[in-house]
């Protein structure tokens, strides 16, 4: 797990393993108990109370002559449901003995994890019997932040609930803000704002990863992350590029173990050497926010010893297309069309301009032609070459930015090129392309690459993100034999046609939006903004702050609305989102707004806030009422096509949850929850025409009999009266019972002929469109140089109706570059960086995800404190030991944490685990349990905004083009502490008061009740 270099990755293992404190002091302490023996009869080991192993004789006695049954059940059931414990969605099966969770294993049958399952997924059992989970509505009666609540009836909480919403739908939507966290339903989530009114909603993804999906959606039509894959079975060359061990965990150890078998090359780009970093073939340590000029450097080389795959770029790419070149005009650097609005070429074959969408073309990649009116233009490849292929992205060049030797960036480069060019793979599958051709054979380039937060948590990530695509791109390997692949019901068009709803004169009083929050725009024709050209959203996305935010800005939305700023909201509404503690930007901010009060009224800034979690973060003392939601265990979600499902490259798949047991505290899922206030508000489509709900069972109703479009719905499987069509169909009344008899998921399986090129394969985008994944069957054209970002540049240099204000002209002309580029994150730009000379980033643990894990008392026995993480040579040119407490500075502040030097991070950085830390009197744990003594955030020292421009205006600390939180973009020096300071980490507040009133045992006996006679 902590898998550092040499000395410093056993050193690491056992100081985690040994704190300061004791590892599990605190509310809850666990045995060391083991049920495994019982679940496996043949086991020969059964493991005491106390954690010793006792070699059990062959007789069936355990060694002292007591009969062991070895034949004993070891549940009265076994269901089928998916994992919640991280984003991978594994299958899972959930052993029950009187009534109570026993064991989970993995599902063999699942198309995600295939029977693996991780420590998170095997420790579900305690997440589900947390001393933390919340046991009835709650109604604050004291002060925010007190921890003062009132338990009462859910009618009398939803009762609430539909008042304070009611009241604002009825004078103003956009009053309301409902943003959601880490949920998986935002196909639902969405919906519910959409038939509200409001344009105040987003989800998880806008401080976590919009920069990926809107880098590769605006791209290729696809993404990183959950929406593609490595082609594990047949890739030689494997590049990672900022992936920490928590995301997708069982999928890609899985898919690492087959490369490591076969002698594929796996490197990691990535500041730090852990978990996936320390068994790659080779790790390249590069400075945070500088993988651009990296993957800069490898484009360089690829162009300049011309290791690049034309032909793949002439069939599928924008690369040919003739873009203006008219300094000064309008549409200066957009691209030619002819009058039926197609693009143009030069084609070579009849040297005339010709439609670049046709499939006969010879179409030239360089050169200058004229156009009909005159003016020149170019094929948008050359202004590529020409940046590319240009002193500042040399090896050289991309050396003093990152830090990686211009030898060893010319030697990747080398590797991919013959790795791609040399050992190009084979299938003898026939398949037929968009133009109906006929290729006997799957002809790939076995090169892959996959990229996670150290690539987007940075105010540079969308354009790095788009560099990735084009080293990609340019070698020709996307969804190709042995390269990046898609996962249908990718790929979608470049971008998706969906535009966000919510202009000025829509909103308006009783009355659903015209379309959904979220979308994607093509210019400044489809900003959301006020009649002062101003943002129409509480958290500025979709205006010129962050014109292509696809998912929000979530972690804007408390400081906006606390400073009216553009205006004030009445109800804020959350979902499983601790925004005042580890998912916010900067916590002693955050708790300022949270409890910021009007000085004429003396009434809250933020009015209402209703907020919904399963367990007690720090976030629900901050919360006027408190809508408990079940564990993953007791409830029905749905892993929908039309949200975040859980498809293979070779075919789609969805997944549902089905409650294994039923609450024991008066909890309800927040889904059914949603649905119930919908009815409750008459939203249409919540309720009939003569007012009564539509979905009366709740989610499970609204699973099987919602439709998005006609015969569109959630699930994709087992559609139609008889449940024998898949994607488009009548709902199915059995629908649910059909999932759960085939293992609570149902895959597609793609034909071998669909399942590469799928951007251009006709017999897929022909299906795809049948079953709505798609409107139309026409090709997916990758846009290396993309026009939209074009568009607002022009606005930028005076054209056009919509222009940005002065204050945002400069910044829009900046970094609206329609071809990408790396430019340094914004922090270390402003900064005085001899005074804050290091990088400092997080990464989450493989056995921990968000902040779910760190409460889990199986969990915390791995890590229950957290390290700042020096590489060792640093550390002893600032007199720095190990186990000694330092001061993290930053601008914002500083932080005191504990070190444990190593080798395998790059010198000018230094990290820690994320969300470890704790607030005294949270999740269930004691005041004085490790996590709060011995834990910290570096979310104390990141700030939300950005230093004064001219004018005063202040920028969200942000990318430019996305919104997406630069979390990574944090500078810092460190400082040892002085012996006589207290050896706890600062800063640290007061205690949070617990409504919990349950007495918990302090150790954890889990597992005894199921040992009988096995003693």
């Amino acid at each position: 797990m902590y898998s550092g270099a040499g000395n410093a990755q056993l050193t690491a293992k056992r100081s985690e393993r040994q704190p300061a404190v004791p590892r599990c002091s605190g509310r809850y302490k666990t045995t060391n108990l083991s049920l495994w023996p019982d679940l496996n009869p043949g086991s020969m080991v059964q493991h005491g109370a106390k954690g010793g192993a006792k070699i059990v004789g062959s007789n069936g006695s355990n060694g002292n002559g007591v009969k062991i049954d070895l034949s004993a059940n070891p549940a009265d059931e076994i269901k089928t449901t998916t994992c919640y414990m991280c984003a991978c969605r594994c299958g899972i099966k959930v052993y029950l003995k009187d009534g109570k969770v026993r064991y989970i294993e993995g599902n063999r049958d699942h198309p995600v994890n295939k029977g693996i399952l991780c420590g998170k997924g095997s420790a579900g059992i305690m997440q589900h019997y947390s001393p933390a989970r919340l046991q009835a509505p709650l109604l604050r009666v004291g002060p925010r932040g007190s921890g003062e609540f009132k338990e009462i009836s859910w009618e009398e909480a939803l009762g609430l609930a539909t008042r304070w919403l009611g009241d604002v739908r009825h004078k103003d939507p956009k009053k309301l803000a409902f943003f959601t966290g880490r949920d998986q339903s935002q196909a639902l989530t969405g919906w519910f704002a959409q038939q509200f009114g409001t344009p105040n909603f987003a989800a998880h993804g806008g401080f976590c990863s919009v920069n990926m999906a809107a880098a590769g959606l605006y791209t290729f039509g696809g993404s990183f992350w959950e929406f593609g894959d490595p082609d594990w079975d047949l890739t030689k060359y494997f590049v990672l590029f900022g992936v920490a061990e928590d995301h997708a965990s069982n999928p890609i150890k899985a898919g690492l173990g087959k490369l490591k078998g076969r002698g594929a090359k796996v490197v990691s780009v990535n500041p730090i050497r852990t978990g996936y970093q320390a068994i790659a073939d080779e790790w390249i340590g590069v400075k945070p926010g500088t993988d651009g000029m990296f993957v800069g450097g490898l484009i360089h080389e690829l162009l300049r010893t011309e290791k690049i795959d034309v032909g793949y770029l002439v069939r599928y790419t924008n690369a040919p297309w003739l873009v203006i070149n008219s300094p000064g005009d309008a549409d200066d650097g957009l691209f030619a069309r002819d009058e039926a609005g197609k693009p143009l070429c030069f084609d070579k074959k009849t040297n005339q301009l010709a439609d670049a969408t046709q499939a006969d073309v010879v179409p030239a990649l360089a050169g200058e032609f004229t156009l009909p009116d005159g003016r020149k233009a170019r094929p948008s490849f050359q202004p590529i070459a020409e940046r590319f292929l240009s002193p500042s992205y040399s090896p050289e060049a991309a050396e003093k930015a990152c830090g990686v030797p211009a030898d060893t960036i010319r030697r990747i480069a080398a590797e991919i090129a013959e790795v791609a060019f040399e050992q190009e793979i084979t299938l003898d599958v026939a398949w037929t392309d968009w133009a109906g051709r006929r290729h006997d054979k799957m002809i790939g380039r076995p090169v892959s690459m996959h990229a996670m937060r150290g690539i987007s948590a940075h105010s540079n990530g969308f354009q790095t993100c788009r560099m990735i695509h084009m080293l990609q791109i340019l070698i020709g390997s996307i969804d190709c034999p042995g390269g990046f692949r898609y996962k249908p019901p990718y790929p979608r068009p470049t971008p998706p046609h969906n535009k966000p709803a919510g202009k000025h004169g829509t909103v308006k009083p009783n009355t659903p939006l015209n379309g959904a929050p979220l979308g994607f725009v093509t210019g400044p024709e489809d900003l959301l903004l006020s009649p002062e050209n101003g943002p129409e959203r509480i958290d500025k996305a979709y205006s010129w702050d962050a014109p292509i935010a696809a998912h929000g800005l979530m972690h804007m939305v408390i400081t906006n609305a606390a400073m009216g700023d553009p205006y004030p909201v009445d109800v804020l509404f959350m979902y499983m989102a601790n925004m005042s503690w580890n998912s916010t930007m900067n916590v002693p901010g955050v708790l300022k707004h949270l409890t910021a009060k009007d000085e004429n009224t003396g009434e809250y800034k933020i009015p209402k806030i209703i907020y919904s979690d399963a367990y007690y973060s720090e976030m629900v003392p901050y919360a006027d009422l408190i809508l408990p939601d079940t564990t993953y265990l007791e409830r029905w979600d749905c892993i929908s096509i039309l949200d975040r499902p859980v498809s293979d490259p070779d075919g789609p798949a969805d997944s549902i949850r089905q409650p294994v047991v039923e609450p024991d505290r008066d909890v309800r899922p927040f889904q059914t929850v949603l649905i119930d206030l919908g009815a409750r508000l008459r939203l249409p489509g919540f309720v009939n025409d003569d007012g009564s709900p539509k979905y009366p069972g709740g989610y499970s109703d609204y699973i099987v009999n919602h439709e998005r479009g006609p015969g569109v719905g959630p699930l994709a499987g087992f559609r139609g009266n008889n449940g024998d069509q898949y994607g488009k169909g009548a709902p199915n009344p059995n629908q649910l019972d059909e999932y759960i008899k085939n293992g609570c998921f149902y895959m597609h399986h793609l034909k071998p002929e669909q399942r590469y090129f799928k951007h251009a394969n006709k017999d897929y985008l022909e299906w795809a469109k049948e079953v709505g994944f798609i409107g139309s069957a026409d090709p997916i054209i990758f846009q290396l140089y993309v026009e939209p970002l074009q568009k607002f540049r022009l606005a930028a240099r005076g054209h056009g109706e919509i222009q940005p204000p002065d204050s945002h002209r400069k910044r829009i002309e900046a970094f609206f570059d329609p071809i990408p580029f790396w430019y340094a994150p914004f922090e270390g730009a402003v900064l005085d960086t001899d005074e804050f000379p290091m990088y400092a980033v997080t990464q989450r643990p493989m056995h921990m995800y968000h902040s779910w894990g760190s409460q889990n008392a199986w969990l915390r026995q791995i890590t229950a404190q957290n390290r700042l993480y020096v590489h060792r040579g640093r550390a002893e040119a600032l007199g720095v030991k190990d186990d000694d407490w330092v001061w993290i500075h930053g601008a914002m502040g500083r932080v005191k944490a504990q070190v444990r030097l190593m080798d395998g991070v790059n010198p000018d950085t230094v990290w820690t685990w994320n969300a470890i830390g704790k607030r005294s009197g949270a999740w269930g744990l004691d005041n004085d349990a490790p996590e709060a003594t011995h834990g910290f955030l570096l979310n104390h020292l990141i700030s939300e905004l950005l230093p004064e421009r001219a004018g005063g205006y202040r920028f969200s600390n942000s990318d430019p083009i996305t919104g997406q939180a630069a979390w990574y973009d944090l500078r810092i020096r460190i400082e040892r502490a002085l012996e006589r300071e207290e050896q706890q980490t600062s800063p640290r507040f007061e205690p949070l008061k617990s409504p919990l009133k349950r007495e918990v045992a302090e150790v954890s006996t889990f597992g005894v009740e199921f040992r009988g006679n096995n003693s």
